[in-house]
């Protein structure tokens, strides 16, 4: 039963020469003034949420990125603004990429925040896929085992910094507190300063792929998955995988249970306009998110979204995402068919997440989530 909607925007400013006929991406380039106005777009977006009885705004954080796509560097302090701004909504950290902080700075920054908002931020961690930005900040990204070795540090850090009154840690990439003397003794543990308004903090973090030591890692600490854009037979996969390792560790779960299921959505008056009049967003995401390894893609698909050069190069289509469940295209009723449907396949889903994909306007965007507000939501709330 659906009893938590939210949505979500990863911070582009992109919106004209979109699709695979437009601009690509490495001819773009969008001065400073531009870039900024994600905080402005961000703006509305949550004015207008807070208005629909959305629960829940949910950004990513990105560094680098002048080809307009993922423009909000700092989610804490954006998130921490927009709570003062509107009434009920919660913001959601979708996601700090925590290799490129120090543990203790992010949970200190979150609590704050925390405070501040009256506990309307949710806290979530991701690795990052960027080598731009984790790279840049001195952490490792290239080396997934090195990468998730000190993810799972720090967020082992973070749990014991929210949770304890005091703590301490000792590890291969942090001892906690320095072995230092301070005030006439040494430090043996350290205390969070503030710590958040309620322990223990709910942790979200994206369940991408599938990765047996990853699931293993979100059950073992009670993480919280947002599994978005899966298809449907791998999407049944990975909940049984992440309810298997609930178990493992003696906590019985529904399938489903503590997972937010992640869609791209469209509406229109059949399902063939809103797939036509939504492909050029689909595109966008795909010229985005191929060239980073995001995609199955052979390296000719991949350099034939890069460029103008398709010849007759075969690429993924809208039509085929919408038969394989990652996208919902169609009239109202079909989509609130479907969430009902796929609800009533995974009795331990409450939560779902609305995708706003790469490239689509402002605008279009407000208008689809008033619409999703307005026709759909009404059906599928429990």
């Amino acid at each position: 039963m659906i009893k938590n909607i939210s949505a979500s925007y990863a911070g582009h400013i992109v919106d004209s020469e979109l699709g695979l006929s437009g601009t690509p991406v490495n001819d773009r380039k969008y001065s400073s003034g531009e870039l900024s106005q994600s905080f402005s777009w961000a703006l509305e977006l949550s004015k207008l949420m807070d208005d629909a009885g959305y629960d829940e705004f949910w950004m990513a954080e990105h560094h680098f990125q002048p080809e307009g796509f993922e423009c909000i560097p700092n989610l804490v302090m954006l998130n921490l603004w927009l709570s003062t701004q509107t009434t009920n909504l919660k913001f959601g950290c979708g996601f700090n990429i925590a290799p490129m902080w120090h543990p203790l700075r992010l949970a200190e920054d979150f609590a704050t925040a925390d405070i501040l908002s009256n506990g309307r931020l949710i806290f979530g961690v991701g690795r990052g896929y960027h080598s731009r930005e984790v790279e840049t900040f001195g952490a490792p990204l290239k080396n997934s085992d090195d990468n998730r070795e000190l993810f799972e540090e720090q967020v082992e850090i973070i749990i014991k910094a929210f949770n304890n009154e005091e703590f301490s840690h000792q590890g291969k990439h942090y001892t906690l507190p320095a072995p230092v003397e301070y005030r006439g003794y040494t430090l043996e543990t350290l205390s969070l300063v503030p710590r958040p308004l309620s322990t223990p903090v709910d942790i979200w973090q994206p369940l991408v792929s599938g990765n047996p030591k990853g699931i293993d890692f979100m059950a073992k600490h009670n993480i919280k998955a947002l599994v978005a854009t899966t298809p449907k037979d791998a999407l049944n996969e990975r909940l049984t995988m992440y309810q298997d390792a609930y178990a493992r560790y003696g906590k019985a779960i529904e399938l489903g249970e503590n997972i937010a299921l992640g869609f791209r959505f469209f509406i229109a008056e059949t399902q063939e306009k809103a797939i036509e009049q939504a492909r050029p967003y689909f595109e966008e995401a795909m010229k985005f998110a191929a060239p980073l390894g995001l995609l199955q893609l052979s390296e000719e698909q991949v350099s034939a979204v890069a460029t103008k050069n398709r010849a007759s190069v075969e690429l993924p289509t809208l039509e085929k995402q919408v038969e394989n469940e990652t996208w919902l295209c169609g009239p109202p009723e079909q989509i609130a068919e479907k969430i009902l449907e796929i609800s009533e396949k995974y009795p331990g889903v409450s939560r779902l997440n609305l995708g706003s994909t790469m490239g689509t306007p402002l605008n279009v965007y407000k208008d689809q989530l008033q619409l999703f507000a307005d026709k759909v939501m009404p059906k599928i709330r429990g």
